[in-house]
C-alpha cells in the first residue's frame, strides 16, 4: 500500500521543493566542475601539442594531440560499465562521489606534470594515462547526475529538470574558456604559452573540495530507496542490462537512433567550430575563445527551452529536428564561417585555388596517424606541406609519369623527389617557393584581428549560435528519454553505455576524424562528412524505430 502511494504522489504533478531545487543545484553544479575539467584539454589543445609532442610535425602533432584528447572518451564506455553497475548496486549519490574524485585528482595533477622536453616520451604517456583516468570517472558521471535528477523529478516534469543537467557540458566548456582566456590575458601569450596554461589546472583542485562538500550533503534519490526498500535491486546488472535481448536491443536503438547522432552535432557545433577557427581560419587563440563563449552564452538557455518543450511534445521530434537541420546546413555554415571570420582566405581559395596535379600512382593516403610514416613522392610530400599549412587544395589527377606540381591559381610549383640526393636542399626550394606564391596569390599567413580587421564578429557569433542551438535540441531532452527508456533497477548501467559509446567514440573521436579526412582530402571542410552522415544515420533509425517516453512513469518500471 505505500508503494501505490508512493508512486502516485511520484505521477501526479506538483511544484518544484526546496529538497528537489538542491538536488538539481547540487548535481549540475558538480557535472559543471567536472566537464570543466575535462574539456581544458580540449581547449588548450594547441599548447599541449606544443608541450608534450614536440618531435612530431605539426600536422602528426595535432593529429597525436587530438587522439590523446579522444584517449579520454575512448574509456568512457568502461567507466560507465563500472560505475554503473556500481550505481545499481549500492546507489546514485555514493557512486558519482567517487566519481568526481578521480576527475578532479587526475585533472589537478596535470598541473604539475613535466613537459616532453624535462621527461621525453614519459610525459606524453603519464598525460595520456590521466586522461584515461579523466574518461573513465566521467563514463561514471553523467549516467548517475543524470539518473539522480530524474528520479527526483515529478511526472511530467522530468525534461525541465534534467535540462538542467544537460547545461552543465556546455557551461563547464565555456567556464574552461574564460578561467584560460582570463589567464591568458592577465599574464600575457608567452608567459601562458610557457607555463600559465598549468593555471586553469591547478584550479581545479579549489573546484574539487567545493563539488566534494556539496555531494556529500546529497540523500539517495528516492526511487533507489523505494526500490531497495522493497528488494527489487538488480543483483546483476551487467548481465540483465546485456545479456537480455529485451534490453539489449533497447541499448542499441538508443546508441544508433539517439546518442551517436546527438554526440556529432554536439562536438561539431562546440569543439570541431573552435578547432576549425583556429587551425584553418587562423584566427588567434584568444579571439576563438570569446567567439565561441558568446555563442555558448546565447545558446545554452535553450538547453532549458527544449528541455521543457520536451515535457510537452515529446523528447523524440526535437532530437530528430535536431539531427536533421545540422547535417542539412553544415557546410553552408562553416563556408559562411570561412566568409566572415577570414574573407582574404574566402577571396584567395576563389580567386587562386591550389590543386596538386599528379600521376595518380604517386598520391597515396597520407594519414599519419603513428607518427612514423615516411612520405618520399612528390605528389605526397606536395599535399603533407599543404595539410601542416592549413592550406586548401584539390587533387587533379595527371597522365602516367607526371611529377607532381603544386598550382596556386596560375603560378606552378613542381615537386621533389623525397628519394633524390638532393631531397633536402629541394625541399627547401619547393617549400618557398610555394610559400611565395601562396603570399602572391593573397592567402593570408593570419586572420585580421576581430573586431578591427575585416571579419564580421556579429555574423561569426550568430554562425555559432545556430550550431549552438542545434546542440541544444540534441542534447536537452536526451538525459531524460534515457532514463526513461529503462527500468530502475538497471538504469544507471543500462543508460550510460549508450550515451558514452555515443559520446565517447562516435564524438569524442570527431575532432581526430576529421582533422584526419581533412589531411587526407585537402579540402578544409571534407572532415563535415563524418558527422553529417552520423546525423543522418541517427535521423533515419530515431525517427523508424525508438519510441516516445514522456509519458512513461519511471516509478512503474521494475
Amino acid at each position: 500500500m505505500a508503494s501505490t502511494v508512493a508512486a502516485s504522489a511520484a505521477t501526479a504533478p506538483r511544484p518544484m521543493t526546496p529538497e528537489e531545487r538542491t538536488v538539481i543545484f547540487a548535481s549540475s553544479l558538480g557535472t559543471i566542475f567536472e566537464w570543466y575539467d575535462f574539456y581544458l584539454f580540449g581547449v588548450m589543445a594547441a599548447i599541449i601539442a606544443a608541450n608534450f609532442f614536440t618531435a612530431l610535425d605539426p600536422a602528426t602533432r595535432d593529429i597525436f594531440t587530438l587522439l590523446a584528447f579522444a584517449a579520454g572518451f575512448a574509456v568512457r564506455p568502461f567507466g560507465a560499465l563500472v560505475f554503473g553497475r556500481l550505481g545499481d548496486l549500492v546507489g546514485r549519490k555514493y557512486t558519482f562521489l567517487v566519481t568526481i574524485l578521480i576527475m578532479g585528482l587526475s585533472t589537478f595533477a596535470v598541473a604539475f606534470l613535466p613537459n616532453y622536453a624535462s621527461w621525453g616520451l614519459a610525459a606524453p604517456c603519464i598525460l595520456i594515462g590521466l586522461r584515461l583516468l579523466q574518461g573513465l570517472a566521467l563514463g561514471g558521471e553523467y549516467g548517475g547526475a543524470a539518473t539522480y535528477v530524474a528520479e527526483h523529478a515529478p511526472h511530467g516534469k522530468r525534461g525541465a529538470y534534467t535540462s538542467w543537467i544537460q547545461t552543465t557540458a556546455t557551461v563547464g566548456l565555456m567556464l574552461a574558456l574564460m578561467v584560460i582566456l582570463g589567464t591568458r590575458l592577465y599574464l600575457g601569450e608567452k608567459e601562458f604559452t610557457e607555463w600559465g596554461w598549468r593555471i586553469p589546472y591547478g584550479a581545479s583542485g579549489v573546484l574539487l573540495v567545493i563539488s566534494v562538500w556539496i555531494r556529500l550533503k546529497l540523500n539517495e534519490s528516492p526511487a533507489f530507496r523505494k526500490m531497495k526498500s522493497e528488494g527489487k535491486t538488480s543483483k546483476a546488472p551487467l548481465t540483465e542490462s546485456f545479456g537480455q535481448w529485451r534490453n539489449l536491443k533497447i541499448v542499441i536503438l538508443a546508441l544508433i537512433g539517439l546518442t551517436a547522432g546527438q554526440a556529432v552535432v554536439w562536438y561539431t557545433g562546440q569543439f570541431y567550430a573552435l578547432f576549425f577557427l583556429q587551425s584553418f581560419l587562423k584566427v588567434d587563440g584568444p579571439t576563438a575563445n570569446i567567439l565561441v563563449a558568446l555563442s555558448l552564452i546565447i545558446g545554452t538557455p535553450f538547453f532549458l527551452l527544449f528541455g521543457s518543450l520536451s515535457d510537452r511534445i515529446g523528447r523524440k521530434p526535437i532530437i530528430m529536428t535536431g539531427c536533421l537541420l545540422a547535417a542539412l546546413t553544415y557546410f553552408p555554415l562553416f563556408n559562411a564561417l570561412t566568409t566572415y571570420a577570414n574573407p582574404k582566405l574566402q577571396a584567395a581559395i576563389q580567386k587562386a585555388p591550389v590543386t596538386v596535379v599528379s600521376d595518380p600512382k604517386d598520391c597515396n593516403l597520407i594519414l599519419n596517424l603513428t607518427g612514423t610514416a615516411k612520405f618520399t613522392t612528390a605528389c605526397d610530400l606536395s599535399r603533407t606541406f599543404l595539410a601542416n599549412a592549413g592550406v586548401n587544395y584539390d587533387k587533379m589527377d595527371g597522365p602516367s609519369g607526371t611529377v607532381a606540381t603544386v598550382k596556386v591559381g596560375d603560378k606552378a610549383v613542381a615537386g621533389y623527389d623525397g628519394k633524390a640526393a638532393n631531397a633536402k636542399d629541394e625541399k627547401v626550394r619547393f617549400e618557398k617557393e610555394v610559400r611565395d606564391a601562396l603570399n602572391a596569390a593573397g592567402y593570408p599567413a593570419k586572420a585580421d584581428p576581430i573586431p578591427t580587421g575585416s571579419g564580421n564578429w556579429w555574423m561569426i557569433v550568430g554562425i555559432l549560435t545556430i550550431m549552438v542551438i542545434y546542440v541544444t535540441m540534441v542534447y536537452g531532452p536526451i538525459a531524460a528519454m534515457l532514463v526513461e527508456l529503462f527500468p530502475t533497477r538497471i538504469r544507471y548501467t543500462s543508460m550510460s553505455l549508450p550515451y558514452h559509446i555515443g559520446n565517447g567514440w562516435f564524438g569524442g573521436f570527431l575532432p581526430a576524424i576529421s582533422f584526419s579526412i581533412v589531411a587526407a582530402q585537402g579540402n578544409i571542410y571534407s572532415g563535415l562528412w563524418y558527422p553529417i552522415v552520423i546525423a543522418v544515420m541517427t535521423f533515419v533509425v530515431g525517427a523508424l524505430f525508438v519510441r516516445e517516453t514522456k509519458d512513461i512513469d519511471i516509478y512503474a518500471q521494475d
